[in-house]
């Protein structure tokens, strides 16, 4: 099951296709979404769990508290809207776009997929990009 939750105003359209979408993704890596709860947010929350749990005085755009098992998934995804639209117009992408960047390296993350490293990362963006070719044409707007 994905959930969408919402400590602020965020435009999130096309939330039945998304979540297929998300689930194929997830299936092609061989995983299943047992509970996988996106909680969109402003950077003043997502900072303060930044600080509270991870002990970073930082702005981020994703905070993903895992407890997947294996490929099976379980996790809370926290996602700021401030840095998805920051970040999009940083890397002259369409919000949505980065949104669902963001969304996707999550659910990667869950399946086991790490950023740490230069050859990690590499593989991490190959999978995101990947991803995101999957999306139907409903999401591509």
């Amino acid at each position: 099951m994905i959930e969408f939750e919402y400590q602020t105003v965020a435009d999130i359209p096309q939330t039945d296709i998304t979540r297929g979408w998300l689930e194929d993704v997830v299936r092609i890596e061989g995983g299943n979404i047992n509970n996988l709860s996106f909680v969109f947010c402003d950077d003043a929350f997502l900072l303060s769990l930044n600080q509270q749990f991870l002990n970073h005085d930082t702005y981020t755009d994703v905070i993903c508290f895992d407890d997947s098992i294996g490929k099976s998934i379980q996790a809370e995804v926290y996602i700021s809207v401030e840095r998805v639209k920051e970040n999009a117009r940083i890397f002259e992408v369409l919000e949505m776009d980065e949104l669902h960047r963001v969304m996707v390296h999550a659910a990667l993350h869950c399946l086991g997929y790490k950023d740490k490293t230069k050859s990690d990362k590499v593989l991490m963006r190959e999978k995101e990009d990947s991803a995101l070719k999957l999306r139907p044409s409903e999401l591509i707007k």
